[in-house]
């Protein structure tokens, strides 16, 4: 395979890079720190294979931000860069015209070489944080909130989710090993409870006994598979098994644990519950919606300045968000200085909070306690931020949903979701910025 065309010195000069750079993309490649992310990645050697062999880090980089910036699946972004050399311009290469990038796992795997380093999306953001500072004209204020974006799963259920690893087990596992060595296969019950199953799944309504009589029978047949399992692994001659199979098995042994105890004592709690066979890294976060109490995910804090959202933490196990205020204002004052005024909703309203900020005359819009003694003036500015944080920051979690690949995470690692969710937040800052500089905000809006 031919090595693609790289940037010269003179292609700076070209045609095409002077269109490029008045195009969109050409603006929010202006406004991203490329030398900056290039130094994160550790240095690439030459001759390698895999994305190496096409994109320089800077270039995993630019592959990164055009996947949330297009919104496309991995397999259709690889067509549109062979096919648009602006994107190929974006990502610091140029293919020659009977030249194509044929590896449509390209994509996954710059993802997968990404999240390995576990220090590195800190790096990264402080990267973009020195580089965008420059930007912002308001920088002593800062709003925050929590969100959840969730993983790309089916909703779980005790009884879906005891199936599926009867499925594992039985169909994957068994079945097959029985077939490769030319064994009768034991007995059990599995082709009777597919069956019942089946006519489970496709009631609409589904009473409290019929529930508990499908997972008593699930729980029944997924302990005899286990253990018919074991013993046919523990005969001679086997051929090797699989990787999957010693990272899976003690996954479902895990659940097998759990929805045992859940179900010998009806409404108590697991720690760390795990409620999807293949991301068993996923926890179940109570929200508290309206439409929605419970969301499977990651959960984020973000903190926005002048409109530029950042995160703070995220972690697929819940936590409470009114103890991010703390270290959220002390790392603002630290990268931009003094924070006059902070936008939160009332559940960081706490005492230990108000007491905080008391002394560092921060100005904010929770809700007064006792006699309300504020000047007219005092109350219009308090709404004034109230009304910031509902609209801009709150409205950005919408946007990144809809619009930057965040409705539903479809990466199929724990890392590769980080690296997931991070792109597509910093890849809508990106935007926000470029069309800032190209239509600058009034200064009623600015202030």
């Amino acid at each position: 395979m031919s090595q693609p065309q790289l940037f010269q010195s003179s292609d700076y000069f070209s045609p095409k890079w002077h269109i490029f750079k008045n195009t969109e993309l050409g603006r929010i490649y202006d406004v991203i720190p490329w030398e900056q992310l290039s130094a994160c990645l550790p240095e690439q050697k030459k001759g390698r294979t895999g994305p190496a062999s096409w994109f320089s880090n800077a270039g995993m980089f630019g592959v990164m931000f055009l996947k949330h910036y297009t919104n496309l699946s991995d397999e259709k972004l690889i067509d549109r860069i062979n096919t648009d050399w602006a994107m190929q311009l974006f990502c610091g290469m140029l293919l020659s015209e009977n030249e194509q990038i044929k590896d449509r796992a390209i994509v996954s795997r710059i993802r997968s070489k990404i999240g390995k380093h576990a220090d590195l999306l800190s790096e990264v953001q402080q990267s973009f944080t020195d580089h965008w500072s420059m930007y912002m004209e308001n920088r002593n204020e800062l709003q925050m909130d929590a969100t959840c974006y969730e993983s790309y799963i089916r909703y779980p259920t005790d009884a879906k989710l005891l199936w599926e690893c009867c499925e594992w087990v039985y169909e994957k596992q068994l079945f097959v090993y029985c077939k490769k060595r030319g064994i009768k296969r034991p007995r059990n019950k599995y082709s009777e409870q597919s069956i019942k199953q089946v006519d489970y799944s496709r009631r609409k309504k589904k009473t409290y006994a019929q529930t508990r009589s499908r997972i008593r029978s699930l729980l029944y047949l997924l302990t005899k598979g286990l253990g018919q399992l074991e013993e046919l692994i523990t005969l001679p001659s086997l051929t090797p098994l699989p990787i999957s199979y010693y990272i899976t098995l003690p996954t479902i042994k895990k659940i097998l644990e759990q929805q045992q105890s859940l179900f010998d004592q009806p409404g108590s709690r697991v720690a760390d519950r795990i409620v999807s066979l293949h991301k068993p890294y996923v926890r179940p976060i109570k929200r508290g919606k309206e439409n929605k109490s419970t969301e499977f995910g990651m959960k984020l804090h973000k903190v926005q300045v002048d409109g530029i959202s950042f995160i703070d933490t995220m972690s697929f196990d819940n936590f409470n968000e009114c103890t991010r205020l703390k270290p959220c204002v002390n790392a603002h004052e630290k990268q931009f200085g003094a924070c006059t005024k902070l936008g939160a909703d009332r559940i960081y309203a706490t005492n230990d909070n108000r007491s905080f900020l008391t002394p560092k005359k921060i100005t904010t819009c929770f809700a007064k306690k006792g006699k309300d003694n504020r000047t007219i003036e005092e109350k219009e500015r308090c709404a004034k931020i109230g009304k910031t944080r509902s609209t801009r920051l709150e409205g950005s979690f919408g946007n990144e949903k809809n619009h930057y690949g965040l409705r539903k995470v479809k990466a199929l690692s724990e890392s590769t979701e980080y690296v997931w969710v991070f792109f597509g937040i910093m890849t809508a800052s990106a935007v926000l910025l470029s069309k800032r500089k190209t239509n600058p905000l009034p200064q009623e809006l600015a202030a």
